[in-house]
């Protein structure tokens, strides 16, 4: 039976074959190349992936990822579905579907939502209660830094505070669309947003909301 983070991974690696090498993203600067070889670094060289969160290895990153952009395109797909090598971490199922469940998600919907034409996609409740587990335990993480106080709450009422303080947003919608939120994905999120106008527009303004 395949996990949510095999699923996904494999959604991810249609979408970005449909849409093709040079095809937007969500994710700036980036086109669906880009995109391709950012997950196959960050499963396949651990020796360069800490660059996304060690400021002395981030030109390591770079190079790295530059090397593999040059790639075929069908070579970065085809790693992508293959998954990671051998004796890598992300072997283990447990790992794999903690640390890729909500990767794969996001950079998934970072290809779809991308296209004008794109329509939200109908997630089952399973698949939407593992997203909300796993933001209940990175709301915090997220939401560190953000000008504002910062609740994500589903329709049902269940409530995560990302970011104490005041002025306080509190943003509405399923799981799926808050982890868009909150991953800096907000003007492609289906949410609702309530506060106060400035403490909305500030939220919005900031660059700190997401990696």
């Amino acid at each position: 039976m395949s996990t949510f983070a095999q699923r996904e991974r494999l959604l991810l690696a249609d979408l970005l074959e449909t849409a093709g090498p040079e095809a937007p993203t969500l994710c700036a600067g980036w086109n669906t190349r880009d995109l391709a070889a950012h997950v196959v670094v960050r499963e396949r060289r651990p020796d360069a992936a800490g660059g996304a969160m060690i400021k002395p290895l981030a030109a390591r990153l770079e190079r790295v990822t530059a090397e593999y952009a040059d790639k075929p395109y069908t070579e970065l797909l085809q790693l992508i579905r293959t998954g990671p090598p051998r004796f890598s971490p992300f072997q283990l199922k447990q790992v794999d579907e903690a640390a890729n469940t909500v990767e794969f998600y996001v950079h998934a919907e970072d290809v779809r939502r991308a296209q004008p034409d794109w329509t939200r996609r109908e997630l089952d409740p399973v698949f939407q209660e593992a997203l909300w587990s796993r933001l209940e335990r990175s709301a915090r993480l997220l939401g560190r830094g953000v000008p504002t106080g910062l609740v994500l709450r589903r329709p049902d009422g269940q409530t995560v505070v990302a970011h104490k303080g005041a002025p306080v947003v509190t943003v509405t919608g399923e799981p799926s669309e808050l982890l868009m939120f909150a991953f800096g994905r907000q003007d492609a999120a289906t949410v609702d947003v309530d506060g106060d106008e400035p403490a909305i527009t500030s939220l919005r303004d900031t660059k700190k909301l997401g990696f």
